[in-house]
């Protein structure tokens, strides 16, 4: 393979990618990648507040891109011997000890029956544990309406408690399923981060920053921007529904990211760089290693990008998947091929602020996506699909 893209390619995907800067978003970086030869194009503004052109290092909150990295952590500490895939996890997370779940997915909390088995650290890899992301607005089930009064409900607005207080608050209430049951969209993320700092006796970032960002070598990616590189944060925007066109959501000075966070949640709250990404994406292409450090075996990053679920596992979350892709650790991995992207064996995830990254083996292709305009729906939008498809159209080979 040369690994190489055409020129005519390239050009293309600057074309196509720049119709998307305007109205909806100020700008965007793009990023890919591919035996040994990469190509960034920053086009457009940081925001529509001031004129600052876009760069390829601006630092983008990536929300979802967090969970692949996530599930990495936790198979580091699985590969440490500290955890395994078929243990409960009681003894680092008590709160989900001796779950109940509901009768049905209809049901009052009270109407329970208690698990057939304990939660595992495959449950919340593979977001089979029982609880998660009910895709139904407005919310009607109790359940969804108990979530949200408790402020562990998955949306856009991340979690604002302690690691603690959010283990309680979700300890409290009832599965939805039983484990090992069904695939529910996002907790089993945020529920491994703290089961991470838990057993590793640090904080989550700390673990982070130790044991994966430092052996790749990162330096813009955390759970906030600190005071000498908010220049390089984008601003992030939503669609305001009540004018029909845009708000800023999180502005970069004086916004949500621009200290600590309270709660480090594994499913969405990183922020990173185009650059800083691909270096983790490029070590899960070279199966676990990074130059000559080896982060994780060959065995690990097979499994993590191996879809793991059965159909059964599958009913009820077609928004996500459609007929195509599956969900291995901490990512979705595509089954079959049915679009120009849609290569079997590829691994990544969307995030809900408007990023993308994924992975494809067979073609040793790696690819990010950063713009800061917030997803309308579990569905992709246009600059996700474009994007993809050109990277994939400039292939040489």
């Amino acid at each position: 393979m040369s690994g190489t893209f055409s020129k005519t390619g390239l050009a293309r995907m600057h074309e196509v990618m720049a119709r998307h800067v305007g109205e909806r978003m100020p700008g965007l970086v793009t990023l890919v990648s591919r035996g040994g030869e990469t190509h960034a194009d920053a086009i457009g503004k940081l925001s529509f507040e001031d004129d600052a052109p876009m760069r390829r290092d601006a630092i983008f909150r990536i929300a979802s891109m967090t969970k692949p990295v996530t599930a990495t952590a936790a198979m580091i500490l699985v590969e440490d011997g500290v955890l395994r895939l078929d243990d409960p996890v009681d003894e680092f997370l008590p709160e989900l000890a001796n779950r109940k779940v509901l009768r049905s997915i209809e049901s009052d909390l009270n109407d329970t029956v208690p698990a057939r088995r304990a939660i595992t650290l495959r449950d919340l890899l593979t977001f089979r544990l029982g609880i998660g992301a009910v895709m139904v607005w407005p919310s009607k089930y109790p359940i969804q309406k108990a979530m949200d009064e408790a402020g562990v409900a998955p949306g856009p607005v991340f979690v604002s408690v302690t690691p603690d207080e959010f283990m309680q608050r979700l300890g409290a209430l009832p599965l939805i399923y039983q484990p090992g049951e069904r695939w529910l969209y996002h907790t089993g993320a945020d529920i491994l981060g703290v089961l991470i700092a838990r057993a590793a006796g640090m904080s989550f970032g700390q673990f982070l920053a130790k044991r994966l960002f430092a052996p790749l070598g990162v330096t813009d990616t955390g759970f906030h921007v600190p005071d000498a590189k908010i220049d390089r944060l984008v601003t992030c925007y939503s669609a305001d529904h009540n004018t029909g066109g845009r708000a800023v959501f999180d502005a970069a000075r004086g916004g949500r990211f621009s200290r600590p966070a309270v709660f480090e949640a594994g499913g969405a709250e990183l922020l990173s760089t185009a650059d800083d990404y691909l270096a983790f994406c490029r070590m899960l292409l070279n199966k676990g290693r990074h130059g000559d450090t080896r982060i994780l075996s060959r065995a690990s990053v097979e499994l993590m990008m191996t879809d793991q679920l059965t159909a059964e596992q599958k009913i009820g979350a077609e928004l996500f998947f459609g007929n195509d892709r599956g969900w291995g650790f901490g990512g979705a991995v595509y089954t079959r091929r049915d679009d120009l992207f849609a290569v079997p064996g590829r691994y990544g995830w969307d995030g809900g602020y408007g990023t993308s990254g994924y992975v494809d083996p067979q073609n040793d292709l790696a690819g990010v996506l950063l713009t800061q305009r917030m997803m309308d729906s579990p569905q992709p939008p246009k600059v996700f699909t474009d994007f993809w498809t050109q990277a994939y159209a400039a292939m040489e080979d």
